[in-house]
């Protein structure tokens, strides 16, 4: 079986891809996957919830969302970061792993210092002029993963690892025009993913949501399978969903919402 060093999972945020690189990470041969590119090199946070709504000036949802924090400049040089990034994702038989979404792909580009602006050049640098595994994560219901992008920005909890934090995304409140801003960016995100790998012409390993959450541990085996390793070793999954019924219950409040008002779907 011949082994892959790298792959990368392309999604957008919200799609199952932390259920699926945490699974892949536990298996201990397939890197240890994180969002590296989500960070600003001006701040060193990820995106802050106002930030994912840049230009709106609704006080009803702006009132919701944390105020912006300012965080510290990362110095690091374009070689150094590169460099902290392959050792952070890389497991110890040498197989990197790593996420990226596709509001994500500029503070790449800008990050490796490519100045044609292709990201596939970018990407490629990273791996010494070689493409990794494409693995293309994706949510067919934009409604459902805007519902969960709205919950998670307004209280800060990404994930469900049983412990008590994921209670607090039950405290997040309903606003169908900030749920419909939301789904306005992860919808062109996605369709911006499958433009670019049809103009690349890249073959990705492609794994929807609900067979993601289905059989996680199928979709792992999968991936192992693509990259040289063992599939034998998916684990069972190492996070919960954080869908409940307030979730479906929202869901459906917004698609009625939408239908009035002409908000995505």
């Amino acid at each position: 079986m011949s082994t892959t060093e790298s792959y990368l999972v392309c999604a957008s945020q919200r799609s199952g891809s932390t259920l699926l690189v945490e699974s892949l990470a536990t298996t201990g041969v397939a890197g240890t996957p994180e969002e590296f590119f989500q960070y600003f090199s001006t701040s060193s946070l990820s995106p802050q919830p106002r930030e994912w709504f840049a230009g709106v000036d609704d006080p009803e949802i702006l009132e919701l969302l944390a105020p912006l924090e300012p965080g510290t400049v990362d110095t690091r040089d374009a070689d150094q970061w590169r460099s902290d990034l392959l050792d952070a994702g890389r497991s110890a038989n040498g197989v990197w792993g790593g996420k990226l979404m596709w509001n994500q792909t500029p503070l790449l580009i800008a990050r490796t210092r490519v100045g044609s602006g292709s990201l596939r050049t970018a990407i490629r640098s990273l791996f010494g002029g070689t493409d990794p595994v494409f693995v293309h994560v994706y949510r067919e219901d934009v409604v459902p993963q805007a519902v969960s992008m709205w919950r998670a920005v307004q209280t800060r909890t990404w994930r469900d690892d049983g412990g008590g934090d994921s209670a607090a995304a039950d405290n997040a409140v309903y606003h169908a025009r900030g749920i419909a801003h939301l789904a306005g960016i992860l919808a062109e995100q996605e369709r911006q993913w499958r433009n670019w790998f049809a103009a690349e012409e890249i073959e990705t390993l492609d794994i929807e949501f609900v067979e993601l959450v289905k059989d996680p541990t199928k979709a792992t085996a999968r991936v192992l399978e693509a990259i040289g390793q063992d599939p034998e070793l998916a684990p069972p999954p190492p996070l919960k969903p954080q869908s409940n019924t307030r979730s479906k219950e929202w869901a459906q409040q917004y698609r009625e919402d939408a239908a009035r008002n002409g908000y995505p779907l």
